[in-house]
């Protein structure tokens, strides 16, 4: 994706990207967030008639990244989602779906986490409920585990599809990245992406493994992300409207 720094659009502090696709039949405008335009150019049409389109757009893209603000200031206002309360009513979006996260006293040497399908059972000695730092260190391991399989599956099978070896995954809490792909092939990826919807997490690994062969953000680069997931544009775009609140979930 290359910035298109050529345009003279009135977008004072908007950044303005294009980026060339082999599968998209029409051109496309996407208000990415409420400072980033991206500018979709199927690969038969001349990169003038795209600008054109995009300046016919301009009222419309001013009014999605006013709506993107709007969103921007409510979450502002609303902050991070209230701490676990560990009463047996929180919820967790364990692979995008609300999970009860149950906390059963027992007489266990250490605690242990048993995942199910709609619920998330915690089982613990009492004297532990009146540290909650404690459980809140174990569900976060669980869920860097959970993270680490789906990833492991993930990459095994989309590296047999391009061809590709890695080294990893690297399970990690970055803050500002869901993923980075070194020279050397060893792949880190957040355990928050357990918590997103399955294919925003087969995009994030399809975008580092596509690092395997473009260490880069070219426009071959997205076009091979494009060919192994011609959808991946709605699970990005997911990232950037939603991600930001899986980091209220466990913070630390």
């Amino acid at each position: 994706m290359n910035p298109s720094d050529q345009l003279d659009l009135l977008f004072d502090s908007y950044t303005i990207s294009e980026r060339i696709s082999a599968k998209s039949r029409s051109i496309r405008v996407e208000v990415v967030s409420s400072s980033e335009v991206v500018l979709v150019i199927p690969r038969f049409v001349s990169r003038q008639v795209a600008r054109e389109f995009l300046r016919s757009r301009e009222d419309w893209i001013r009014q999605k990244i006013g709506e993107w603000k709007l969103r921007e200031a409510r979450d502002a206002e609303s902050g991070p989602s209230p701490q676990l309360r560990w009463d047996g009513n929180d919820l967790l979006p364990l692979r995008d779906h609300p999970t009860a996260l149950k906390v059963i006293p027992a007489q266990v040497r250490a605690p242990l986490l048993r995942i199910e399908a709609d619920t998330l059972s915690l089982f613990c000695s009492p004297s532990l409920l009146s540290h909650p730092a404690k459980l809140e260190k174990v569900l976060r391991e669980a869920l860097r585990k959970e993270a680490f399989n789906d990833a492991q599956k993930l990459m095994t099978e989309e590296a047999a599809r391009l061809g590709v070896t890695f080294e990893g995954p690297r399970i990690a809490d970055q803050k500002t990245l869901w993923g980075s792909c070194a020279p050397s092939g060893l792949i880190s990826l957040s355990w928050r992406l357990v918590l997103t919807p399955p294919p925003v997490f087969r995009y994030v690994v399809i975008h580092e493994l596509c690092h395997r062969v473009h260490l880069d953000h070219s426009e071959r680069f997205w076009a091979l992300v494009e060919k192994q997931m011609p959808d991946f544009e709605r699970h990005r775009r997911w990232l950037r409207e939603h991600g930001q609140r899986l980091h209220w979930y466990l913070p630390g």
